[in-house]
């Protein structure tokens, strides 16, 4: 699975780095097809500190995203990987009823 990290409008850390590619790296115990995944971090609003997380992952005919918002980008990502997990293990729940 190739992974792209993306920081908008600012230079992120290396723990949040990891943390981010941590949350994309557990993405596979759920779906094992996964061709990619996108994280974007940024701030949604500057003065009101609002930071987001997005993940977009894309497997074989699906594109999945999800994007959570707080005011911790640490809390951001977990919420985040939370979501795409359901959603991931919903296209599996789905694709396997179908086959």
């Amino acid at each position: 699975m190739e992974i792209k990290f993306t920081a908008r409008h600012f230079d992120a850390k290396t723990d949040l780095r990891e943390a981010a590619l941590e949350a994309a790296k557990k993405l596979e115990r759920f779906y094992a097809n996964i061709v990619s995944t996108e994280i974007i971090l940024s701030f949604e609003k500057m003065h009101d500190s609002v930071k987001t997380a997005e993940f977009i992952v894309h497997v074989s005919d699906h594109t999945l995203v999800s994007k959570e918002h707080s005011d911790d980008f640490l809390k951001s990502i977990h919420d985040g990987a939370e979501k795409m997990v359901r959603q991931l293990t919903k296209l599996k729940t789905k694709l396997a009823a179908a086959a």
